[in-house]
């Protein structure tokens, strides 16, 4: 198994999209697509896989998850919208981040809502998390390898390997059912109003 702080530098875990990044006039969207490549390319798991396209934009356009963009230009507010929309489409379905989202599409068209405050937010909360996970990480790796300091079998680094793989796996699941709980809570305030 790989060095776990090796592992942990691999993951280009402070790779994201700051206020600073985002120009302050609106983009085409290639630009935006450009914007996205370079802010999280190091975070491929290989050089062919793309961060965003134009397909995946207009299919968030087209199931509402950002509110409607005026002629052909995306503001500062839908590049941080499709940002949380990339980091929340690798645990929840489009209908989940939908939901997720509705209310502040709402409040970005309805009233002076900041986004940026929000924005600015998360990535406080994500950068903490990135800390908390690193420390996680490393203690997971720690327990696999007492668990499995008896073994005396030529295969112990797969075995190693495997069961921390089927651990973080465990963890994600834990996490993603209790995100998908909250958005549930969600839809039933809808549902009610």
């Amino acid at each position: 198994m790989k060095n776990i702080d090796e592992l942990l530098s691999s993951l280009s875990l402070t790779n994201h999209i700051s206020l600073q990044d985002i120009p302050k006039m609106d983009l085409y969207i290639d630009q935006v697509i450009e914007l996205f490549e370079e802010g999280f390319k190091e975070t491929k798991r290989d050089k062919k896989e793309k961060i965003l396209t134009k397909t995946m934009v207009n299919n968030y356009a087209k199931g509402k998850l950002f509110f409607p963009v005026q002629n052909k230009k995306y503001s500062k507010e839908h590049i941080m919208l499709m940002s949380l929309i990339y980091q929340l489409k690798g645990a929840l379905s489009i209908k989940d981040i939908k939901d997720c989202l509705q209310i502040l599409n709402k409040e970005i068209v309805e009233s002076d809502f900041n986004l940026g405050e929000f924005y600015e937010s998360y990535l406080h909360l994500y950068f903490n998390n990135v800390s908390t996970f690193q420390d996680d990480l490393q203690e997971k790796a720690e327990a696999v390898r007492e668990k499995l300091d008896s073994i005396d079998e030529k295969n112990k680094l797969e075995m190693e390997r495997t069961l921390l793989i089927a651990s973080l796996v465990s963890t994600s699941n834990l996490y993603r059912r209790a995100a998908e709980k909250l958005v549930d809570e969600i839809s039933d305030e809808e549902d009610k109003s």
